[in-house]
């Protein structure tokens, strides 16, 4: 779950200040007070807003200025810690939500210990020689944050990336779809121990191609899944990009 330097750093931070990956001023936790309150900012008034057709989407916030910039560092400057702050918040207001495909029954009820429909969280997975690359998996490590408010179990291992893949930005729907062919398969976690539904877990939400292959997979083995949750969308209505 990340390199021993990676490791390290985080342990060291438990006890030296250190400075903000956004802005480099000193900040006790993750990120300093004024990051802290512009990424707060970036939150949709109503994330559940989009969770509606066949694979419902539910987002925190619009993908650009300072969350895109925090995404960025996350995957692609070695700042894993980010993943804490973003996945907590994402956990937060998906408590406060109310799921509109359950009608009355709220996200919270949705993960009581004793719900018969608590689902299982299912971060995309990345193929191993770019997990290995960049020595963790973002949507795994945002999940961690979010079943660890949530309540929800976590099945790290759920999906697989079994072929790699260029980078998707940038291609039209159609040739995302045929890259992502057969591209990710059920983990054997998840086929030995069938969950009631899988709820699926990604950082960025952009055509859905990615979740939808996903959700293609895992409904194929018969697993239900129950929707989407993911920081950020390019998209005004990603429900209907799937």
């Amino acid at each position: 779950m990340g390199s021993p330097t990676q490791w390290v750093k985080s342990f060291l931070n438990l006890f030296l200040k250190s400075n903000c990956p956004l802005c480099g001023r000193p900040a006790d936790r993750e990120l300093c007070p004024s990051c802290d309150r512009s990424l707060l900012r970036c939150q949709f008034t109503n994330p559940g807003q989009f969770w509606k057709g066949q694979l419902p989407v539910f987002v925190w916030g619009s993908y650009g200025g300072i969350l895109k910039q925090a995404i960025a560092a996350l995957k692609y400057e070695n700042q894993p810690q980010l993943a804490r702050p973003l996945g907590t918040w994402l956990a937060q207001a998906w408590m406060k939500s109310i799921s509109p495909g359950s009608a009355t029954r709220t996200t919270q009820e949705i993960s009581t210990p004793h719900s018969q429909v608590k689902p299982v969280v299912v971060p995309i997975p990345l193929h191993a020689d770019k997990r290995k690359q960049r020595g963790f998996n973002q949507a795994e490590l945002l999940a961690e944050s979010f079943c660890q408010y949530t309540g929800l179990p976590l099945n790290r291992q759920g999906l697989e990336r079994v072929r790699a893949t260029e980078a998707l930005f940038g291609l039209s729907f159609t040739e995302r779809q045929e890259m992502l062919a057969d591209a990710l398969s059920v983990g054997k976690s998840l086929t030995q121990k069938r969950p009631q539904r899988v709820l699926l877990l990604d950082d960025i939400y952009t055509t859905g191609t990615t979740v939808g292959e996903a959700a293609r997979v895992l409904r194929r083995q018969g697993i239900s899944v129950y929707g989407v949750v993911a920081i950020a969308t390019t998209n005004k209505s990603p429900g209907s990009g799937s």
